[in-house]
């Protein structure tokens, strides 16, 4: 099965660049008005400015499972470009998770297994 999950953004040249700082590189592809990031062997997100995707903006929420060794460092790179995020907590279970949030409010949180 492939994903293809789809953040609906209002200004494309801003999001692609706090995009670019949440993955650490530009889009993967582009095809047509759509920039996808490949996140997985058959996952991607989708950034869409488009009109049509007016009434959704800022509505998006994904969780990306990452390394707990990379957790600490994910946030480091992000705040060393001005993206900030919410508090991290720790669940009960050890899992760490923290919230950011793109320019237009969609969610994008990382979640580490202990």
């Amino acid at each position: 099965m492939d994903l293809h999950s789809v953040m609906c953004v209002s200004d494309l040249a801003k999001a692609l660049e706090w995009y670019g700082v949440f993955f650490g590189r530009t889009a993967d592809e582009v095809i047509g008005e759509e920039h996808l990031w490949r996140v997985g062997e058959n996952a991607y997100v989708v950034l869409d400015a488009r009109d049509v995707r007016a009434a959704r903006v800022g509505g998006s929420m994904l969780t990306f499972g990452v390394a707990m060794s990379e957790f600490d460092g994910a946030l480091d790179r992000l705040a060393a470009h001005g993206v900030g995020h919410g508090p991290v907590e720790t669940y009960s279970n050890g899992v760490r998770h923290v919230e950011v949030l793109d320019p237009d409010g969609n969610s994008l949180s990382l979640a580490a297994l202990p």
